[in-house]
């Protein structure tokens, strides 16, 4: 059976590929949902391997790797959309297609899963427990792609025990790896507010709902939110990025103002809480400046949280194939992802790919049209979680998790 430090050793042997894997799919962005040529490209290569993949969620992909007639297994995830954003020009492997762009590494991500996929193929009678294998599509648009995913049954046939997938980290150095035990990711909802009045005569403003000064109340008087309701251990953001008036001049009142803005929080029975004092708090305000209102709460991705077992096993496994220098904790992260949706489901843990390198210039964030990695960071994910997913595959099975 190989040990942690030769995954890594064959997956640097396996850079050629991962190379033109990644940059194929970087020139061939597909937007959130409409992944049926990353689809193709995931089956074909599958296959190659011996495996025999199939559809999920109309664009994504499952396979298992092992003894199919297992009750259970262990599951690798990685994303397969890109973003609606136009890329830099000039790069060798840019995008092709206008206003599409692989700005979140899911091209990476892919390409990881699809490297771990081959490496433990390699050794598919040593596995302990099968390795279930989700490519997922539309991680970047709600209600995400895990929820079809979950919902056609991927979690199920063979049962999955646990999980494991991983982000690029464009903020940490290239051969580093990032792991947090316990709550990592924050939820986000997003809120949509609009107000209503007739308008009038900003001279007479007595006689009419003045909407702009009911916005000002409501951005300050929202902020109570975070400031005195908020539980001081639980994180929480409140911010508002979009207002828009409509009707209004410097001497007339606006007949509608639209604001748009998202709630980000730790903890799902703070988040419950918090909708309904941002709801009472409209309300009430509305009601004191007689101004008449819609409010919708998209509720978005809930908290993501690292199962605290298996994040220790996870870490050990990231030491002993990178060095204990080299694997570095993680900071409370308020962006949002749907790997949290299989973490309501079943332990899992989600960590981080350093990307970064400055001496080549890389060090973009992501959902930015100049953003790229350091596509030396692709042996290193490839073989994490390969390593990741035999490591939760012998603890689960040891555990009878």
């Amino acid at each position: 059976m190989l040990n942690h430090k030769d995954f890594l050793k064959k997956a640097v042997q396996l850079s050629p590929k991962l190379t033109e894997w990644r940059r194929h799919l970087h020139a061939n962005p597909e937007l959130s949902f409409e992944e049926y040529n990353t689809q193709a490209f995931v089956l074909e290569k599958l296959r190659s391997f011996g495996l025999s993949p199939k559809p999920i969620a109309n664009t994504g992909v499952v396979a298992i790797i092992g003894a199919t007639a297992e009750k259970h297994c262990i599951a690798i995830r990685a994303d397969l959309d890109a973003l609606p954003i136009q890329e830099v020009q000039g790069r060798q492997y840019g995008s092709t297609s206008k206003g599409v762009m692989h700005a979140c590494g899911h091209d990476a991500h892919t390409t990881c899963a699809l490297g771990a996929a081959y490496l433990l193929q390699q050794m598919s009678n040593d596995l302990p427990l099968p390795i279930k294998l989700i490519f997922q599509p539309g991680e970047e648009l709600l209600p995400g792609g895990a929820t079809k995913v979950i919902a056609a049954g991927g979690l199920k046939s063979p049962e999955v025990l646990g999980i494991v997938g991983l982000h690029v980290a464009p903020d940490i150095e290239v051969g580093k790896l990032g792991i947090r035990a316990g709550d990592y990711m924050a939820s986000a909802d997003e809120i949509y507010l609009t107000l209503k009045g007739s308008g009038g005569h900003a001279a007479m403003a007595h006689q009419h709902s003045d909407l702009i000064a009911t916005a000002a109340q409501l951005l300050v008087g929202l902020q109570q939110v975070v400031s005195r309701k908020a539980p001081p251990e639980i994180a929480t953001v409140l911010s508002f990025g979009k207002i828009e008036s409509f009707g209004g001049a410097t001497n007339v009142l606006a007949s509608e103002v639209k604001l748009a803005g998202t709630f980000r929080t730790y903890n799902e029975k703070w988040r419950t809480e918090a909708h309904r004092i941002i709801r009472h708090i409209i309300k009430h305000t509305c009601a004191s400046y007689r101004v008449d209102f819609d409010l919708e709460i998209k509720v978005g991705y809930p908290a993501l949280s690292n199962d605290i077992s298996l994040s220790a096993a996870v870490k050990k496994t990231l030491v002993e194939l990178v060095g204990v220098d080299q694997v570095q904790p993680l900071s409370l992260r308020p962006t949002a992802e749907d790997f949290a949706w299989y973490l309501q489901k079943v332990p899992g843990v989600f960590f981080r790919l350093g990307t970064r390198n400055e001496s080549k210039g890389i060090t973009a964030g992501v959902h930015t049209s100049v953003f790229d990695i350091d596509e030396d960071s692709l042996p290193i994910g490839a073989a994490a979680l390969a390593a990741s997913a035999m490591e939760l595959a012998t603890y689960t099975n040891q555990s009878n998790l």
